[in-house]
């Protein structure tokens, strides 16, 4: 029988300084061995803050969407290169490499929403970019750095998905083909052949639209976030036929961003009701509520050690350390969180 639960613990520690809203989330290295990652964030403001876990204090800011928003980042994996997106309807990429913190190339983006983009790392030094495109309800697929034109995915002239939401290249193990997942404003998520430029499969997930979601591709699985109170759970199948495996009922409506801890044993939310919620991936048991921040929390983000940050509307980013991911044991436990016990269960 599992021991009765305590309540969650406070944060590990908490980032102050971004004298704005934080809208995007990025862990950077640390993993293999090298020490505590380097946190990224984005804010209301525009700028981008790259804060040390060991001083607990911001190494380096970036300024380079004139003050709008940033929704989006992602580190790329060939060097020290940084992909920021912002709502000045930019694309930057910056070189991280001994210091420098410079733009070194830029993407237009055409589209007013507010669709992060993706990326899916490919030999050498290119990559594949699918990012909103100029048509309401379009993806535009980029190979980079070079920049050219792979394809524009439009739905079907029968479906009317509405504005693509969020976005996630992916390839399957057994296919070098590159797939997109996306996310779209009438609450489905569908899965596209980027080089048959088809939708192999669509699934309604939600009846709001999808404001967040991860896949595991291991599992060929997925967990969704809307506006509504449920996270959907799906799944796609060997025939790349999307469905719906199950909903998980939340106390509160709004589901701002979801992730799955790469070691693909808890997820976490960004809740509009500001609360981070984590549950285990596999069966969806709701393991904790962490309440700690005073406003909508925008993102959420899990580092390869296993560290949560979350960011807020209030300013600040909460790190967390939930469950850590034992070295010295073949399945991690579910036990301890900051020296107190929330849980016996092991992780399966």
């Amino acid at each position: 029988m599992a021991a009765s639960l305590l309540p969650p613990p406070d944060p590990q520690f908490v980032l102050r300084g971004t004298q704005s809203a934080v809208h995007a989330l990025h862990f950077f290295g640390g993993a293999q061995g090298q020490g505590r990652p380097l946190l990224l964030s984005g804010s209301l403001s525009g700028l981008v803050h790259i804060w040390s876990l060991q001083t607990r204090r911001a190494v380096a800011t970036l300024d380079g969407h004139g003050g709008q928003c940033v929704t989006w980042l992602q580190t790329l994996p060939q060097g020290h290169r940084l992909l920021s997106q912002g709502r000045d309807l930019k694309l930057r990429l910056w070189d991280l490499a001994e210091g420098r913190n410079a733009i070194v190339d830029s993407v237009p983006l055409e589209s007013m929403g507010f669709c992060r983009s993706s990326v899916l790392a490919g030999g050498q030094e290119r990559w594949m970019l699918a990012m909103p495109g100029r048509g309401n309800d379009e993806v535009q697929i980029l190979e980079m750095p070079s920049k050219t034109s792979v394809c524009t995915l439009k739905p079907e002239a029968d479906a009317k998905p509405g504005m693509p939401m969020c976005l996630e290249l992916w390839q399957a193990d057994s296919s070098p083909r590159p797939l997109l997942l996306a996310g779209y404003e009438d609450g489905s998520v569908a899965l596209w052949d980027v080089s048959e430029r088809k939708v192999c499969s669509r699934v309604a997930c939600h009846t709001e639209p999808v404001m967040g979601f991860d896949f595991d591709s291991q599992k060929a699985r997925g967990v969704s976030g809307s506006a509504e109170k449920a996270l959907a759970v799906w799944s796609l199948d060997e025939q790349q036929a999307l469905q719906v495996c199950r909903t998980h009922e939340l106390t509160n409506p709004g589901i701002a961003d979801v992730k799955i801890r790469p070691d693909r044993k808890i997820l976490a939310t960004a809740g509009w009701d500001h609360r981070v919620r984590v549950f285990h991936w596999w069966t969806m048991k709701p393991l904790a509520v962490l309440s700690f921040h005073s406003a909508t929390v925008h993102c959420v983000a899990f580092a390869t050690d296993g560290l949560l940050a979350a960011g807020s509307g209030d300013q600040r980013i909460s790190i967390w350390s939930l469950y850590p991911i034992r070295s010295d044991a073949s399945t991690p436990s579910l036990g301890h969180a900051e020296g107190r016990e929330v849980g016996t269960q092991t992780l399966a």
